[in-house]
């Protein structure tokens, strides 16, 4: 079965990417089979892969891991005096209660975070950005974003802007499961 014009596979100025080769096998050994999903979410995949090396390169030169970064900077979003409650984190980052009690102490231990009394619960603790993690979060995230423009940077702005308008419409049924 071979595509129609103005399919998905026909790339703009005859660009071919490994999706083309991946769909075009699929399509002469299972030609039954109507593989148009590939087009779209097998370039979402190797797009995340990209994305995930950049995040992990940005993270690194500030010497932080992913996880710590999405910690840091649940904090930091929140803005003075950049501090949360563990539930809070927990909500925020999607890990479970061992796991974040975890992070926190690493955090802690690295400087990067501060554990102080929570004024409204005796038995509460509140998780606090340090000076230092704040300096820290907020240098990971300009180089972040820096990597993430020069992922982008094939995309004109309107083009980024339907981009993310798609990808909205996808992920918000998803993200309310």
């Amino acid at each position: 079965m071979q595509d129609e014009p103005g399919t998905l596979a026909d790339g703009p100025e005859g660009l071919r990417d490994e999706v083309d080769d991946l769909i075009a096998a699929w399509r002469s050994q299972r030609p039954d089979l109507d593989v148009e999903p590939l087009h779209v979410l097998s370039r979402v995949t190797r797009l995340a892969r990209h994305l995930d090396r950049a995040r992990r390169a940005a993270f690194a030169g500030h010497g932080l891991e992913p996880w710590e970064f999405d910690v840091l900077s649940a904090l930091r979003r929140q803005g003075e005096p950049f501090q949360l409650s563990p539930g809070a984190l927990l909500h925020a980052t999607l890990v479970t209660s061992g796991t974040m009690t975890n992070r926190i102490d690493r955090l802690a231990q690295a400087g990067l975070v501060h554990r102080l009394p929570d004024p409204q619960d005796k038995r509460g603790v509140l998780v606090t950005l340090s000076p230092a993690g704040r300096r820290t979060v907020d240098a990971a995230l300009s180089d972040l974003l820096t990597s993430e423009r020069e992922l982008l940077e094939g995309l004109d702005a309107g083009q980024r802007q339907s981009l993310a308008a798609l990808l909205r419409t996808l992920l918000v049924p998803l993200d309310t499961d």
